[in-house]
């Protein structure tokens, strides 16, 4: 008799298989795999998959899971036929922007291990001999793509895992989700019929936001209906290919018209995102018949909006003119806010999973993580922007999703820069300074709904003013996009003056109750039980010594703490793992914070105090009480980006006096409001890390450079005996800093760093060290590089010279952030 958890997965695609075989390949074999539709083919979007998989992306996390989907379809076979064709990928660019990024995605691929190089006309014409050369600028190939045949991958599926015990129901409506004290107990169908279940998975596709209602879950998922087609027979394809192969061409992405091709034969697919975005309602779609003939994902073809989309195609592939359209349908794919996968255990309800929004490109590799997760607790590849839990509140509402992810449709094959906001919708989260902040003219960016000052227009008078050694670089289109000179006055002023930063967009926690302390001390590699007043920096760690979030930990009572985190999925955990005797709360819509930063920090708050703000009275890492100019706040001498100062939270009803008093107190010291763009800078500049960019759980304590955040006389915290292992293990890779040689060219981050003339590492942060007077970047590197190393950095099409550099690059001794 089994021994392992009893898991139901609700949906027998491309995914739903996939976490069967994972999970089997692990021992686990009670498994039952639910689908509303018939057996193999249910109806949803596996059933018409064009199976295009471009391994290349700008997260290394998508480009592993389309990796392992290479490699594992490429070991499957239906009776000899295969489910992957290597046929190879191949983008092409109509505009130098296109061209420049091609250059872009190259340097990805060689960041992620990804074999390929961008090319020029002509052999993009003998790659794929129906492209016009006259048309193309250039085109970026990739050996290693292909095609997966992804009917077929499910039906190799299906008969291994039955093989070993794996029940596949089909034609079977789960109408309910069963639990009990706040645990999955199974799940009810429409028959009547209870499955008993320790663990659900929903890989439902684009029904998964159906399902998750039924726990009350939001799954912020939009069925949207995308455009394909088929051609007639094509001339010049007649007689290259047969029923068996189907292609031999590489699949080829026209993304400055949003087409794709990809052969059939002696036709030709053709795939657009070129049309308006077609949400779909659910209870309008069609039941699947089992003979095929009706698949509730295949919406009839609205020609009119493929039009245009055929007049292109016809001019990159001349041999299209002679051809017409056979076929066409309007498919059924998931879109998400940030066109990322979902996946993760809900909130509310343990046991129950979700695997949603995952193409077939990425299948395999979701499949797996989600595997390791529930059979060992933690992926090998961080997951953090994929994790369902990512959203906060407010970009979960029905219209936030369904506006973000339509537009996420229209600009799915555009060129995004990485600091590129949203359009729309924009000011769903304010801080009480925002109003002031429009007066001085900020330039805002948007991160999880929150507008955030990059700098501030304002300021734009003390460029001027800059001292010579402070003038900034002209910058490349690139890198100039999103930027301004105005960041290295605000840097200027707060290394030499005052400068107030706000840090309200930042997530705070409140932990409490009689188990406060002792939570804290499991979940943190930090000493929670110290004094009243205190505040420490320390690591929340996965069990085998990832870093999943840094944290700082305020004691503000005995009881009583405050908890600087990175972001919902801290909440998430915090609350998932709190003991009974301890409350978790979000209060950051009711609070406000503003950084009040500069080594004329202390000439500002003072005297609008009574508290003693002095270095004695109030040290580094501890915190106060007090009053400034009559407003109640809670002053922590912390500085992220190295100068003196603190941040000053207090509730939001008060948050702009504060502001209006410091401000108006601070404008004989020259004071200034200052932006992100200059706090990334500075903090680059003190070697400050930044969690999911920096590190992730990939990466421990000790390479990453925080092994002094993990309180060696500690034991007891999750991640601790790993910590212990890994403390006496020789340090490998190392999170090092570089300074750019040229002392001019910044770079953006994700680009490869090379050693020796090889691809050894990929940049993590970048900006212009405006203290320094030259381009800083972080990258992950062979601990071989040490000090004085020089390495090169692939920026688009050229290679950048820098060089290892001791860090921290500004006042390493901390005598600033200390007088």
């Amino acid at each position: 008799m089994s021994t392992t958890p009893r898991v139901v997965i609700i949906g027998a695609g491309i995914v739903g298989t996939n976490l069967a075989d994972e999970l089997t390949q692990r021992g686990w074999t009670d498994i039952t795999v639910l689908d509303q539709g018939p057996l193999p083919l249910a109806g949803g979007s596996t059933s018409h998959a064009p199976g295009l998989v471009y391994q290349t992306n700008a997260s290394k996390t998508m480009t592993q899971f389309a990796t392992y989907t290479v490699q594992k379809f490429s070991s499957l076979d239906v009776d000899g036929a295969w489910c992957f064709n290597q046929v190879g990928g191949l983008e092409v660019a109509t505009t130098p922007e296109r061209l420049a990024d091609l250059h872009r995605k190259q340097g990805w691929a060689t960041a992620w291990g990804v074999p390929g190089e961008v090319v020029g006309p002509e052999r993009c014409a003998e790659l794929h001999p129906l492209v016009d050369p006259e048309r193309v600028l250039g085109g970026f190939h990739t050996p290693t793509d292909g095609l997966a045949k992804a009917s077929r991958v499910v039906t190799a599926l299906i008969r291994r895992t039955e093989s070993r015990g794996v029940v596949f129901r089909g034609s079977t409506r789960v109408v309910d989700v069963l639990r009990r004290g706040g645990r999955v107990t199974g799940v009810r169908l429409d028959s009547g019929e209870e499955v008993p279940a320790d663990v659900v998975v929903c890989c439902a596709g684009f029904w998964g936001r159906a399902l998750g209602e039924l726990v009350g879950m939001k799954v912020p998922l939009v069925p949207l209906a995308h455009q394909y087609v088929r051609t007639g027979q094509v001339a010049e394809l007649v007689g290259r290919n047969d029923e068996v192969i189907e292609a031999r061409l590489p699949i080829l992405r026209h993304q400055d018209r949003d087409l794709y091709f990809r052969e059939h034969n002696d036709c030709l697919g053709i795939g657009s995102y070129a049309h308006r975005p077609m949400p779909v309602q659910l209870s309008e779609l069609p039941e699947a018949s089992g003979d095929g003939a009706a698949m509730p994902s295949m919406l009839p073809f609205t020609e009119e909006d493929f039009a245009l989309s055929w007049e292109h195609s016809k001019e990159l592939l001349p041999a299209l003119r002679d051809a017409k359209i056979d076929t066409g349908f309007n498919g059924i794919m998931s879109f998400t806010p940030d066109g990322g996968p979902l996946v993760g255990e809900s909130p509310d309800l343990a046991g129950f999973w979700v695997a949603e929004a995952v193409w077939v490109t990425h299948s395999a590799g979701v499949a797996r993580a989600v595997a390791q997760l529930l059979t060992e607790g933690r992926s090998e590849l961080e997951l953090h922007g994929c994790d369902v839990n990512r959203f906060d509140e407010v970009e979960t509402t029905d219209a936030h999703v369904e506006e973000t992810a339509q537009r996420g449709f229209v600009e799915v094959y555009d060129v995004v820069h990485p600091l590129q906001p949203k359009l729309s919708p924009r000011e769903l989260r304010v801080s009480p300074f925002h109003a002031r902040q429009e007066e001085l003219g900020a330039f805002f960016l948007e991160a999880h709904g929150w507008e955030r000052p990059h700098w501030y227009g304002a300021n734009g008078r003390l460029v001027k003013e800059l001292p010579p050694e402070w003038q900034p670089p002209s910058r490349d289109a690139w890198s100039a996009m999103y930027h301004s000179p105005i960041v290295a006055a605000e840097a200027w002023k707060t290394r030499t003056a005052v400068a107030l930063y706000d840090m309200t967009s930042l997530k705070r926690i409140e932990v409490s109750g009689p188990g406060a302390v002792d939570f804290l001390q499991r979940m943190t590699t930090g000493k929670a039980d110290k004094s009243v007043g205190s505040v420490t920096y320390a690591l929340m760690l996965d069990s085998a010594g990832g870093i999943r979030s840094d944290v700082t930990v305020a004691r503000l009572g005995e009881d009583l703490f405050q908890l600087g985190v990175n972001g919902n999925l801290d909440l998430v955990h915090l609350r998932r793992e709190a003991p009974d005797d301890v409350q978790v709360r979000d209060i950051t819509g009711g609070t406000c914070c503003i950084g009040v930063w500069g080594p004329l920090a202390r000439d500002l708050v003072q005297p609008l105090t009574r508290t003693d703000f002095s270095h004695e009275a109030l040290k580094y890492f501890r915190l106060t009480r007090a009053e400034i100019a009559g407003i109640p706040v809670t002053a922590m001498r912390l500085s992220y980006v190295g100068e003196l100062g603190w941040e000053v939270y207090t509730s939001a009803e008060h948050g702009r006096r504060l502001w209006d008093a410091l401000w108006e107190a601070g404008q004989p010291l020259g004071v200034i409001a200052a932006g992100r763009a200059a706090f990334n800078s500075l903090r680059l500049e003190k070697g400050y890390r930044s969690w999911g960019a920096d590190m992730t759980t990939e990466h421990d304590p000790f390479e990453a450079g925080l092994g002094f955040a993990v309180n060696s006389e500690k034991t007891g915290y999750v991640g601790c005996e790993a910590v212990a292992e890994l403390s006496r293990r020789p340090v490998t890779r190392r999170l090092t800093c570089l300074t750019v040689d040229d002392g001019r060219s910044v770079v953006m981050g994700r680009e490869p760093v090379f050693l020796d003339g090889e691809p050894a590492g990929y940049v993590t942060s970048a900006a212009f060290g405006h203290t320094i007077g030259r381009p800083i970047a972080y990258a992950w590197l062979p601990a071989s590089a040490v000090e004085g190393t020089s390495v090169e950095i692939q920026y688009f099409d050229r290679k950048v010279r820098a060089t290892v550099t001791a860090e921290p690059l500004v006042d390493p001794e901390m005598a600033r952030i200390r007088r």
